[in-house]
């Protein structure tokens, strides 16, 4: 496994697509915008989904599933939502294939067999989950509903990039159904509390939680909650969304129930989701120009064990000291790998390990049998020492939750120290080019200005942090009055 990366300082977009390649994450498929997700990248993705679906189940949730298809009639009933999402959407028209008569073994579309009614491959499932939901309500004993699902969508994007945007992903997409809008209310913002834990606890990536604008809300939504993190780049990427859609799905849909009160009243509703994008975000946010960084608490194995034997012996001696350390490892819930591949050199086997970011490497060889020692090297700060292997447990343990902690520390720094405030255009739009990362600036609250900015430098309203502040200041852009600042940057 050649690792050759291009470095992050020379070409930074270059580097992450290497690297996602190179690694063995994932890599780009047959059909134009799509990603086959190879298995090591599919075991990291499995980590993400094993521990937010305990978290979603400890918060009272369960999983469904529903279809992949939506008809069309459903998706354009809530016409904010299609109209978001209609230039994305991919639409079945026919049903069957036929021999084509003129070119032997080519098969084209039977015209016979085109659809009553057109098929939108789900970009998002509220409109199918809502009409099932009509199903399942009637009364004010039926709520809530707390329903997740692990699904694929589509949503056909021209400019692609694997894990970051592509055609086809992976996702959970939370739906709820309460009785009152202070329910929902405090539905979306437990979710987003939920994404930001895991964001910062498993993924080591320091989040901000805020508030979208209203031109940047999902379409549908009264309000969207987002968590948004900072890559190494300086670009910001929106890491998780939540989103309060008051009663819009509910009254597009005719979801109704009795109430306490023995009235008829539109259910409020929520929707909630993360994707594979957050693959994207965590190798932006640790990696380096060795490979990938991965926190202990995401990777497929947590410790890797190279043996360096020149006979049978050798190695036969010391496959019984390593066996016997997996598994008091594994005892102690950690997980490890034995690389005891004869088709590759021990240093072959480093370099695959520090690419593929295994956040502990153990060697051990015959003079280390001798001396009761192995060497312990460190993927994060690639630093490696002479360790005995008596108690090695509690060492490995206590390593892997310095690591975990470091790479956080390493990334709030990061990001705390690219977060700028300014008070004028002209440094606004230095700030943007030569640093980076958030600009922490006055908005004067319309859309036209929101727009203007977008186009003269490229930066979005990432969101209005929740900590933000009501302070009196002026635009940065207009010099009209504001009441707190924003956080812009420009964005994945």
């Amino acid at each position: 496994m050649s690792k050759n990366l291009t470095k992050r300082a020379d070409d930074y977009s270059k580097w992450y697509n290497e690297l996602v390649v190179k690694a063995d994450l994932a890599e780009n498929s047959a059909v134009r915008g799509c990603m086959v997700i190879k298995p090591y990248g599919y075991a990291i993705w499995e980590k993400m989904q094993a521990e937010l679906d305990r978290m979603f189940k400890a918060t009272g949730h369960q999983n469904a599933y529903f279809p992949l298809f939506v008809p069309k009639s459903l998706f354009e009933a809530e016409e904010k939502n299609a109209e978001g999402f209609a230039k994305e959407c991919a639409v079945v028209t026919h049903y069957r294939l036929q021999n084509d008569p003129d070119n032997e073994g080519k098969l084209r579309v039977d015209p016979e067999a085109k659809l009553e009614e057109e098929l939108v491959v789900r970009p998002t499932s509220e409109a199918i989950i809502w009409n099932t939901y009509k199903g399942w309500i009637q009364s004010y004993r039926d709520l809530p509903i707390l329903i997740n699902q692990w699904a694929n969508v589509v949503r056909w994007e021209m400019r692609t990039r694997l894990f970051l945007r592509t055609a086809e992903f992976l996702w959970q997409e939370g739906h709820t159904a309460h009785a009152t809008e202070a329910e929902a209310i405090a539905e979306t913002e437990q979710m987003n509390k939920v994404y930001a834990e895991f964001a910062e606890n498993f993924m080591a990536i320091p989040v901000i939680k805020g508030v979208k604008t209203e031109s940047e809300r999902f379409a549908g939504a009264v309000d969207t909650h987002c968590i948004e993190a900072l890559m190494q780049d300086g670009k910001a990427l929106q890491a998780g969304t939540s989103h309060f859609l008051g009663q819009n799905f509910a009254k597009a849909f005719d979801v109704k129930f009795t109430n306490k009160e023995g009235k008829l009243d539109h259910v409020w509703a929520t929707s909630w989701g993360v994707s594979t994008r957050l693959m994207g975000a965590l190798i932006m946010t640790h990696s380096d120009d060795q490979g990938l960084v991965l926190p202990p608490n995401l990777a497929p194995f947590q410790v890797v064990i190279v043996p360096i034997y020149k006979s049978d012996e050798q190695l036969e001696a010391i496959t019984a000291v390593v066996s016997k350390l997996k598994s008091s490892l594994e005892n102690n819930n950690i997980s490890v790998k034995f690389d005891d591949r004869d088709t590759y050199r021990p240093g072959a086997k480093f370099a695959q390990h520090e690419l593929q970011g295994v956040p502990l490497r153990i060697a051990i060889g015959p003079k280390d049998l001798e001396n009761g020692t192995v060497e312990l090297a460190r993927r994060d700060t690639l630093t490696k020492e002479v360790v005995s292997i008596e108690g090695i447990e509690e060492k490995i343990s206590d390593l892997l939750k310095t690591i975990q902690s470091d790479l956080f520390q390493k990334a709030l720094a990061f990001r705390e120290s690219h977060i700028t405030e300014v008070d004028n255009f002209d440094d606004f739009k230095n700030t943007l080019e030569t640093k980076g990362g958030f600009i922490s600036a006055h908005w004067d609250g319309t859309a036209e200005t929101e727009t203007k900015i977008k186009e003269l430098t490229k930066a979005t309203i990432r969101c209005i942090p929740y900590d933000s502040k009501i302070e009196a200041g002026n635009c940065v852009f207009t010099g009209n009055p504001s009441k707190q600042r924003v956080l812009f940057a420009k964005a994945y």
